[in-house]
């Protein structure tokens, strides 16, 4: 400075000035489309399908664990050892006293019937309740005649119990066989040895007797009072019957309207006691036109009388030849 003063230094910054930075543009932001793609489209569409669902939730998992189980049971050994496993198992849990079937009771049969039954029995008690198949066992009871039903079950203590329904006999039929009991339905129940052994029970025969066991029962009762003179019907060429009466006689009856027919019949025996005399057959086949056929000992005593030669006990003329014979 003038004047004599000092001169003082002038100070400059030095430092370089900032000047402000160019800013970077940015690039324009792109707009995301929200559709989906086609193939998230398509997936989620396949998605919407039950089945495709079911098939990955199930039959996916299904298969994999079938596809392992199918490798690991490939080997002879494995297989060999979890069968081994498994029997070992079943029989540990059937042989628990839980299962065990101690005894046999039967309700309901006879002492015949009782003893057929526990000789069916597949397994000797005490055994597994497994080893018992009702079922079958239900069926090979039912091939006895004489049982209409059977009720098969294993009740809690290890009891097999057994209820029988057993079926009545009603009739005797005597065939070619034999004589066999029949119950109301014609099904046989026994065979017996004779008709004594069983005389309380009315008696039929002839070929499909057993066919129509409800018509003879049915006639039996019809007969009414001259039951006790009967005794039994003969079935005919399988359409009709013959009552079969005591002292030979034998009332014919039709093959349609027969218990009408032997009513009819029972009833003039009340009233004029048509079976009371010298008769061997009542034909009712033609219920219009009753026929009566006499005893030998009355028609003698009408031949008797005309003075005609008599008849011997097989209906035929006694002559001079057969008369010593």
């Amino acid at each position: 400075m003038d004047g004599g003063g000092c001169a003082v230094p002038l100070i400059t910054d030095h430092r370089p000035s900032r000047q402000p930075q160019p800013q970077p543009q940015q690039a324009p932001r792109v707009k995301r489309d929200p559709a989906p793609s086609r193939l998230q489209y398509r997936l989620e569409r396949m998605w919407l399908k039950p089945l495709y669902r079911r098939v990955v939730r199930i039959g996916l998992p299904a298969f994999l664990i079938a596809m392992i189980a199918g490798l690991w049971l490939s080997d002879d050994d494995r297989r060999a050892s979890l069968n081994e496993d498994l029997t070992a198992i079943l029989q540990k849990v059937q042989s628990r006293k839980e299962f065990q079937v101690q005894m046999m009771t039967v309700e309901g049969a006879s002492p015949v019937v009782d003893k057929a039954l526990r000789s069916m029995l597949p397994v000797d008690l005490p055994a597994s309740s497994f080893e018992i198949d009702l079922a079958a066992l239900r069926l090979q009871v039912m091939q006895l005649d004489a049982i209409e039903s059977i009720d098969l079950r294993i009740k809690p203590g290890g009891i097999l119990s057994a209820v029988v329904k057993e079926r009545q006999p009603a009739v005797l039929w005597r065939n070619a066989r034999g004589i066999e009991m029949l119950d109301a339905t014609g099904h046989r129940v026994a065979s017996v040895t004779s008709r004594d052994v069983r005389s309380d029970l009315p008696l039929i025969t002839g070929e499909g007797a057993d066919l129509k066991v409800d018509e003879a029962l049915a006639l039996f009762d019809a007969a009414g009072p001259i039951l006790p003179r009967v005794r039994g019907l003969v079935r005919r060429g399988e359409r009709r019957w013959d009552l079969v009466l005591d002292h030979g006689q034998r009332i014919m009856l039709p093959a349609d309207g027969a218990q009408i027919a032997l009513e009819a019949a029972v009833a003039l025996d009340r009233a004029q006691d048509m079976l009371g005399r010298d008769l061997s057959v009542v034909d009712l086949r033609n219920p219009s036109k009753p026929v009566l056929r006499l005893g030998i000992d009355a028609r003698n005593t009408i031949r008797e009388a005309r003075k005609q030669p008599l008849l011997g006990p097989d209906g035929r003329i006694i002559t001079d030849e057969n008369k010593g014979g």
